[in-house]
């Protein structure tokens, strides 16, 4: 590619749920202490999307104290229907800047006339300034979030001058067949793991192929796009 083609924003909302996996099957649920890869980059999908771009995350930065919240909430049972009575523990008062980019998705071969640069990076920006194409939200449905434009780096985080902040084993993302990087990876749905370190304020973020901890979930065939159901350029004129 010719360009970085490097967008930031900033994304914010009164609570946030970046769950554990092992807290999806039910029951209670307790949020990360900070966003997750796959988490913004859902967040940014909302913002603007194509099958021709694969969005990386590179960094956020965290402006607000990490606070959490436990409220009751009363979900159906997986098993048996009806409610019970369950905790969840959100975070509250958050804000966060986010710098990412996006590059070609090369398992994309048949989507090649849709690789303009100019195009998909001036679409991104307007999304972003209009606050997305869907709705946001952090980490769960019923956590309302928004994004506006910001300059990476831009006001005083409360973590400026924390040196460096460990979380431990940490849930990055899912890798899907259509952004397969490796043998192991085609046709399968794999999680990936990782061991993020905030330096102040700021956490860096491994590319999906860098992360050296895998699991694998279940095979995946890769959805096929084409001129029925995939309108590329036409879809909004041409931006050159």
């Amino acid at each position: 590619m010719r360009h970085p083609n490097l967008v930031e924003f900033e994304v914010f909302g009164d609570y946030g749920l970046f769950t554990d996996p092992i807290f999806r099957v039910g029951g209670e649920k307790c949020t990360y202490q900070v966003p997750t890869y796959e988490a913004l980059k859902g967040i940014l999908s909302s913002v603007y999307w194509k099958p021709t771009i694969i969005w990386y995350i590179d960094a956020v930065r965290v402006m607000h104290q990490i606070q959490t919240e436990v409220k009751g909430i009363r979900p159906i049972r997986y098993n048996n229907g009806g409610n019970e009575l369950a905790y969840y523990t959100y975070l509250k008062n958050c804000r966060y800047q986010v710098r990412a980019h996006f590059e070609w998705n090369e398992n994309r071969p048949e989507l090649s006339g849709d690789r303009n640069e100019n195009k998909h990076h001036e679409m991104a920006r307007r999304m972003i300034q209009k606050g997305g194409r869907r709705d946001i939200f952090l980490g769960t449905r019923e956590c309302q979030g928004y994004v506006e434009p910001c300059t990476f780096g831009a006001g005083d985080g409360f973590y400026d001058t924390l040196p460096e902040l460990s979380f431990g084993l940490m849930y990055h993302g899912i890798t899907y067949a259509d952004e397969s990087y490796s043998p192991e990876t085609k046709d399968a749905m794999t999680a990936r793991f990782w061991y993020p370190v905030m330096k102040q304020g700021v956490i860096t973020f491994l590319k999906p192929k860098e992360c050296t901890i895998h699991k694998y979930l279940r095979d995946m065939p890769m959805k096929s796009f084409g001129e029925e159901n995939f309108s590329g350029l036409q879809e909004f004129g041409e931006v050159t």
